[in-house]
């Protein structure tokens, strides 16, 4: 299949969507803790986790155009405080009904079985459950004029795994613990290993 530019942009909007979204591969399912001003607790999936520096450690994901009510975003803006979740596998049903339209005053721990957490000095919840627990705080949103989506970027103030996860390098081997991964909007996997190398440098020779 050799596609172009026009021939993507023919195809139906929901073929379309689904299309290039699961060509962009397989990605870190991350659930959104968040707190409304008026105490109502939020959890949303996101699957743009991204990575944009360890010195300071910044995390980002891109909120989709606001078009419609976006709860996560709103809570962030009004708190600037939110945590991610990396959840197991076995959760993935719970995690994939948080994308559901809910009430601005539901909460999605309770509608879809996922138990609140709270850590001192952290306002946003937690899943209790979680394999990885990332408190963030806000640092920028960029907006990207091109189709409307917002950059959330945000800074570490506390994480929280199991210390078995963590080899000396400082490598964190979320596999050995299942966490969920999705490709596309509604497909979800496992990761499994195949091995870790050394820092390339030119001139190493490969077998």
């Amino acid at each position: 299949m050799n596609l172009n530019r026009e021939e993507i942009a023919a195809f139906e909007q929901r073929y379309r969507t689904t299309f290039v979204n699961s060509l962009a591969g397989f990605r870190q399912v991350v659930l959104v803790g968040t707190k409304s001003a008026e105490g109502i607790a939020n959890l949303a999936i996101f699957n743009s986790l991204m990575h944009i520096g360890a010195h300071p450690p910044l995390y980002g994901i891109l909120n989709r155009p606001d078009s419609v009510q976006r709860d996560t975003l709103q809570n962030i803006l009004e708190t600037k405080e939110y945590t991610l979740n990396f959840v197991r596998a076995t959760d993935f049903e719970k995690a994939h009904q948080t994308s559901a339209r809910y009430e601005k005053d539901v909460s999605e721990f309770k509608e879809v079985g996922f138990e609140e957490e709270y850590i001192d000095g952290c306002a946003a919840p937690f899943v209790k459950d979680a394999v990885v627990k990332i408190a963030m705080r806000l640092e920028e949103i960029i907006p990207i004029p091109l189709n409307g989506t917002q950059l959330i970027v945000g800074s570490i103030v506390h994480v929280e795994l199991k210390d078995g996860l963590v080899g000396q390098d400082g490598f964190v081997s979320l596999s050995d613990e299942e966490t969920l991964l999705c490709q596309g909007l509604d497909a979800y996997f496992i990761a499994s290993p195949i091995g870790r190398l050394p820092y390339a440098k030119p001139g190493k020779t490969l077998q």
